[in-house]
């Protein structure tokens, strides 16, 4: 049910059946929500929002989903970290309004033509940067790898997100394309450490944007 309304909703999505195999991708993949059931075969949903909590960034949204309805189950599942509560049977309108106010909330969409990060400044329509005042033309896949890192500023994003983001999620781009690119956007936006913004390699996992 819960691969149905996700493919309905257009949402890029992966189904985990135990506790274990979600924390193992989530040390090492980006996502942008989390559904937690609570019952699972191997740990309780709890925990799994214990960690998250603890090792992922603050504003993952996670919605916490469970038979229990008793008040003090409902307290426990927000109290280890959940945004929102569910109890089941999950009302498919309902679930899919809360799915889509958790990412709207944690994710907002900026529509501005124009968008402002330190001395850079982004035009969507012309896919160009100011740095300093100073154009800097960039091709479509360029703009919009440097538009992902610097709105998520601080955040680590995986080479698979970053890959599926930039060049759609059925392209099959070779690592060293992104690494490319990457190095591009070092070179000519000057991202080096000493400067307002950097983009940090986390070895086998991805990059993130750092500022100064």
């Amino acid at each position: 049910m819960m691969e149905r309304v996700l493919t309905e909703m257009g949402e890029n999505f992966r189904l985990y059946v135990t506790g274990t195999a979600c924390l193992h991708d989530l040390r090492r993949e980006t996502f942008d929500m989390l559904i937690v059931d609570w019952e699972l075969p191997d740990t309780s949903g709890p925990e799994v929002i214990r960690w998250a909590r603890e090792h992922l960034e603050p504003t993952l949204p996670i919605l916490f989903i469970t038979h229990r309805s008793e008040e003090n189950d409902i307290v426990e599942g927000l109290n280890c970290g959940a945004d929102d509560f569910m109890v089941k049977p999950l009302r498919i309108p309902e679930l899919k309004a809360r799915i889509n106010a958790l990412l709207r909330r944690a994710h907002p969409l900026c529509t501005d033509d124009v968008q402002q990060f330190g001395p850079y400044t982004f035009t969507r329509s012309a896919l160009t940067v100011r740095f300093h005042n100073k154009e800097v033309a960039l091709t479509y896949r360029e703009f919009a790898l440097a538009m992902l890192l610097f709105q998520n500023t601080g955040r680590l994003l995986s080479r698979d997100h970053l890959r599926e983001s930039v060049w759609g999620h059925n392209a099959e781009v070779l690592s060293r394309s992104l690494d490319t690119h990457v190095s591009r956007l070092r070179q000519i936006l000057q991202l080096r450490p000493g400067n307002t913004h950097s983009i940090a390699a986390v070895y086998g996992l991805g990059y993130r944007l750092d500022t100064a």
